[in-house]
């Protein structure tokens, strides 16, 4: 291969990218006005509507703002450190829709360990928070970062034992192969208590109300981002949405069909996760924060050994089925 074909790959290679960066950043962008309109019509009140026509603008005049504002490094933070921690956020935040299939063939890596690969990108999301609470040298920034990493280890370990009861009924790890395997019908539908708890779980691990204890106003002020202003606020803002976005798409991936449905494509997959997105904010509105004693005792007292037994009953299940059948 000569430097001219390495050179037209590469190329290649960043433009597959871009198609999938650019049009998440803009629904990235349109969910957090979606976010405030349907919580100003839950709250009974308008939401953004000056910018543009309804307020169709606003995202792009809060982006503005935040990139003309002055980036302000605390005079006691590792200045290295506090800088890239979150770069890393975001880009894990991105890398993870590496495996993500849009549909049957539209997919950056169609890999067979697609699902490990998205939940190994999500749970090294950790390392950005913790970097970035401690390198701010504050208080209450270090305690929101040791919340959000003892909130995030203790859901990841019931969603990966609520997703194997996906990958039992499906016979791989490949997304493409578990829409597939849903062709006759949702695994949501024989699954709905384990699709609850995944979508409980996902509110956890994205920090979402009510479980938003790392980010808690009423204590730590902002939690672990509290230090961070303009571009660098920006990037932990992209990629906290561009999880939910992630979660809500995995969760239609994997309980509801993915593509498949009325009219098999992509949009018919957006609608799906728009309706899961929808559910996320809509918990926020409507519940109360939890205190953080409550939650890691729902994660490891309640979530875990509930996920476990489900676990254990699907497995028999599906062994009694293979040998009577």
């Amino acid at each position: 291969m000569s430097v001219f074909d390495v050179i037209i790959a590469v190329c290649c290679g960043l433009l597959r990218i871009l198609v999938v960066v650019l049009p998440l950043l803009i629904a990235v962008a349109f969910s957090t006005l979606v976010e405030r309109k349907v919580i100003g019509g839950i709250q009974r009140r308008r939401g953004p509507n000056v910018v543009g026509l309804f307020g169709i603008l606003q995202p792009f005049a809060d982006a503005a703002k935040l990139i003309f504002k002055e980036t302000v490094i605390p005079s006691r933070a590792n200045r290295i450190i506090f800088l890239v921690a979150p770069v890393i956020t975001l880009m894990l935040s991105l890398m993870s829709w590496g495996a993500m299939p849009l549909m049957e063939g539209v997919v950056l890596a169609d890999i067979n360990v697609g699902l490990l690969y998205i939940f190994a990108m999500s749970s090294l999301g950790v390392y950005g928070i913790i970097t970035s609470g401690w390198s701010s040298n504050s208080r209450y920034a270090f305690l929101g970062a040791l919340r959000s990493a003892a909130q995030m280890v203790s859901y990841e370990v019931s969603i990966g034992l609520i997703v194997i009861n996906v990958l039992m009924c499906a016979g791989t790890m490949n997304l493409t192969g578990v829409v597939l395997a849903q062709e006759n019908i949702w695994f949501g539908i024989p699954l709905f208590f384990i699709m609850g708890l995944f979508f409980i779980s996902v509110l956890a691990e994205t920090n979402r109300a009510p479980f938003d204890l790392p980010e808690a106003e009423a204590e730590l002020v902002a939690g672990y981002f509290v230090e961070y202003s303009s571009m660098s606020f920006a990037l932990f803002f992209i990629a906290e949405y561009g999880s939910m976005l992630l979660m809500s798409t995995l969760t239609a991936l994997l309980f509801m069909g993915g593509w498949n449905g009325l009219f098999s494509g992509a949009l018919w997959l957006s609608i799906k996760a728009s309706f899961v997105l929808f559910g996320l904010i809509w918990v926020r509105a409507a519940f109360p924060r939890y205190r953080y004693d409550q939650l890691m005792r729902l994660g490891w007292k309640v979530f875990l050994p509930l996920s476990l037994a489900w676990v254990m009953f699907m497995s028999g299940l599906l062994l009694l089925l293979n040998v009577a059948f």
